[in-house]
């Protein structure tokens, strides 16, 4: 019983620390259950992206898992993503449970799960390392879901960078 806890409690820091986590692959992951209901902002490659006229409403009233900022690194694994999602997290009933990465036609490139509600930590920002991104996509958009909601926020499109 006390080696399954420290198990636990393991995985529960991996899944809230900072360190990359590796993407999956699309055969790994389901699509889109939904598209997202705002524009995408977009900006050139290794830029933030803050939330301008795509801002969630005051309160999250609208109760959306929403991407505020976004991130995209080359490496030589592939490209590190770093999002930064506010939403109305209001315990395990009801969180940001993940985000996604999405080629032009909303296929899935990399998803991040988001293994614990962050009430507390609002906005949060986590990376996802090794997402495979082909060379004929020039920019990506990262759409954050909620547990019940499914993906309805705002989401933020970043450019590629390429050599």
């Amino acid at each position: 019983m006390f080696k399954l806890l420290i198990a636990m409690l393991i995985l529960t820091v991996a899944a809230c620390g900072g360190d990359d986590v590796v993407a999956t692959t699309a055969a790994e992951t389901a699509p889109a259950t939904s598209a997202p209901s705002a524009r995408p902002t977009t900006a050139p490659p290794g830029t933030t992206v803050p939330a301008t006229a795509t801002a969630p409403p005051e309160g999250l009233a609208d109760g959306c898992a929403h991407v505020i900022a976004a991130t995209i690194e080359a490496g030589d694994g592939g490209f590190t993503i770093a999002a930064t999602v506010l939403s109305s997290d209001t315990g395990w009933d009801k969180y940001a449970d993940a985000w996604q990465v999405w080629g032009p036609a909303e296929e899935v490139l990399g998803e991040r799960i988001l293994a614990h509600p962050h009430e507390t930590e609002q906005p949060f920002t986590r990376n996802l390392g090794g997402v495979q991104i082909p060379d004929d996509i020039a920019e990506v958009t990262i759409a954050a879901r909620d547990l019940v909601l499914g993906f309805c926020g705002d989401v933020v499109t970043v450019a590629v960078p390429r050599p």
